[in-house]
């Protein structure tokens, strides 16, 4: 009987352990940086994690925001938030065209696993 009880009690602080770890990650942070493209965030067709080569074939268009915009829109991309090195995946793709390439701050909770911001909101930094 105290074998049981022993587990039971092991058990209960077990869960209660992950349940705090749980809410710990699910806090709402504020993550700056810029708006970009999963293809040149991660160099899948880039070589230094930005939009330089792309552009200078013509066909990605003019800015790095037209790139960004085409790389999610024409080459199965997903808009991404990068900071520096550090590319976070957003689970909300509904980016205002204006954002791309922009400075923004995210609202949101961060799923550490697959480094994924739950998006609660998004604005322009202004800087």
């Amino acid at each position: 009987m105290r074998k049981n009880g022993l587990i039971g009690i092991l058990v209960v602080l077990a869960l209660s352990l992950a349940a705090v770890s749980a809410a710990q990650n699910d806090e709402q942070r504020v993550f700056t940086g810029v708006i970009s493209d999963s293809q040149c965030a991660l160099n899948v067709h880039s070589l230094s994690r930005s939009h330089k080569e792309m552009l200078k074939s013509g066909d990605f268009g003019k800015t790095p925001a037209d790139c960004v915009w085409y790389c999610v829109k024409q080459r199965g991309g997903r808009f991404v938030l990068q900071n520096g090195r550090k590319v976070y995946k957003l689970d909300d793709q509904n980016i205002d065209r204006e954002l791309a390439n922009k400075k923004v701050r995210i609202t949101g909770t961060l799923d550490e696993q697959t480094d994924t911001i739950h998006v609660l909101r998004i604005e322009a930094s202004g800087k």
